[in-house]
């Protein structure tokens, strides 16, 4: 694996043994002073995930593990599920729903079997009783069922209907319902993390990234001690 660590600490001590093959004292000191800078740097990088002993502050992820932790919760939830979002969440929601395909696949026999016993148990039953009883009625139920359809679809497609289920929704507590959830289950997977997963999780994050302190604190360690040679 291509390590750009150990390819600036084999530049700066190449420039140290080439000082020595060409007695050249300008690359004597960029060798030296690249060097330390590349290590110095390489060790601030280490000193952020791993305890290195007699040296106050290194392993810091591992030691600030549970502020770690209530800042990634406090970053998610002032930043990413706000009521703010959820309510703009719901909102689009309710622009979507479309209750149309819903009342279609709906059976509505048993709408039209309460309305049919009602009616038969009503003062109007002893008269149907002479045009053939509740049979009489079923010739109605495909009917029935269609209207019902209809008018069901032009409520929930009115202004009006649209109008309550926006002001429903708010107020209900669903947004704030679904915003604790969201709360308890981040909380609940944060716990489960130990400060060797975290360090894990950070270090691949960043070392790519940290890699490049190294080659710079190498190359401007050597900047600065070529400058040096000359003005000295």
């Amino acid at each position: 694996m291509f390590s750009k660590s150990l390819v600036t600490n084999l530049i700066c001590v190449g420039f140290v043994v080439l000082s020595f093959v060409f007695d050249a004292k300008p690359l004597l000191i960029a060798g030296l002073f690249g060097l330390s800078g590349a290590l110095t740097n390489q060790l601030a990088v280490h000193m952020l995930f791993e305890k290195v002993p007699f040296l106050y502050g290194s392993g810091v992820i591992l030691l600030r593990f549970e502020a770690f932790k209530e800042a990634v919760k406090t970053l998610m939830m002032e930043q990413f599920f706000t009521q703010e979002q959820l309510d703009a969440f719901f909102a689009n929601q309710e622009k979507r729903i479309d209750l149309s395909p819903l009342i279609e696949g709906t059976d509505f026999s048993p709408t039209f079997d309460a309305l049919s016993q009602s009616v038969m148990e009503s003062k109007f039953g002893s008269m149907l009783g002479m045009f053939g009883g509740e049979k009489a009625l079923d010739s109605l139920r495909e009917p029935f069922s269609n209207r019902l359809r209809e008018s069901l679809k032009k409520l929930v497609s009115s202004d009006a209907f649209s109008i309550q289920m926006h002001e429903a929704l708010h107020r209900s507590s669903l947004g704030e319902d679904t915003l604790a959830m969201v709360e308890g289950i981040i909380e609940k997977r944060l716990n489960e993390l130990t400060p060797v997963m975290v360090k894990e999780m950070v270090q691949r994050l960043i070392h790519e990234h940290l890699g490049w302190l190294v080659v710079w604190g190498g190359f401007f360690g050597a900047l600065i001690g070529l400058l040096s040679s000359l003005v000295l």
